[in-house]
């Protein structure tokens, strides 16, 4: 029988990052992905390739949640852009109406396209209302910052407090995700579930950002933790797979280059 995976996200027009990601990470790590659409996201290629943002409408995410949940029975969810109150509204409603085994929440907190009102407000939300049921959550560096309240993460030590405080708002388990811009020459993610801490290492893979790396995380995860594995053990080969994913990048016509999940086969 194929673990089944669920994702409520954004679809990202180019195809490199957002729900296409998910459902491609679910696929090449052996599951059966099933998808809510939240908004849609096509960058602008007549405008430095800058974001658009377009909210779907909560009762149309409500009606693709009611069909996900009844055609299926699903356990393990990865919340991606949500990007408006009022999505977040529906997806927190909805994600108490059942009882998850995990909830995996990639906290995307500045949606751009949006108006800076806006984007603190569905920071709030976001904080209020999804954080506290996650069972996993994976910011990004500059994530973990307006997470944890702190001005600079630089080191380890920076890491695991972040990764204390980010606890402290709900979360079961908390990974931050260094990236690039964490100093030195490792891509150093950490690891808290509440009593211990764990660092994963890898050697940077260039210095720039690459498109679907963060969903690919989350989702390889998600993945991971379908099929029974701890959560370390998620966290750990999903970071192998999503390096590799970076290795084997995608170029286009676009200043970013993105990641493919398939070069893990």
């Amino acid at each position: 029988m194929v673990d089944l995976t669920y994702a409520i996200a954004g679809s990202e027009a180019t195809g490199g990052a957002g729900l296409q990601a998910d459902l491609k990470t679910f696929q090449q790590l052996g599951t059966y992905g099933i998808g809510t659409i939240t908004c849609i996201v096509s960058f602008d290629p007549k405008s430095d390739w800058g974001h658009r943002f377009v909210p779907i409408t909560p009762e149309v995410i409500a009606d693709q949640i009611e069909a996900a949940t009844a055609a299926h029975d699903l356990d393990t969810v990865k919340v991606g852009m949500l990007g408006t109150t009022a999505t977040i509204d529906v997806v927190a409603e909805a994600l108490t109406r059942q009882p998850w085994r995990h909830i995996v929440v990639d906290p995307v907190l500045i949606c751009k396209g949006q108006e800076p009102g806006a984007a603190l407000d569905t920071d709030a939300a976001l904080r209020r209302q999804i954080l506290p049921l996650a069972t996993v959550v994976t910011p990004n560096l500059f994530e973990a910052k307006i997470l944890s309240g702190m001005e600079t993460i630089e080191s380890v030590s920076d890491l695991a407090e972040a990764a204390r405080r980010i606890a402290d708002l709900g979360p079961g388990v908390v990974v931050i995700k260094g990236g690039v811009d964490f100093p030195g020459d490792e891509a150093v993610d950490m690891v808290f579930d509440g009593e211990q801490f764990t660092t994963l290492r890898a050697h940077k893979v260039g210095t720039e950002r690459v498109s679907g790396a963060g969903c690919t995380l989350a989702a390889a995860i998600t993945a991971e933790l379908a099929k029974g594995a701890d959560a370390v053990a998620a966290v750990r080969t999903a970071k192998e797979f999503t390096t590799a994913a970076i290795i084997g990048r995608r170029t286009a016509h676009t200043p970013f280059d993105s990641v493919w999940q398939g070069t893990s086969r």
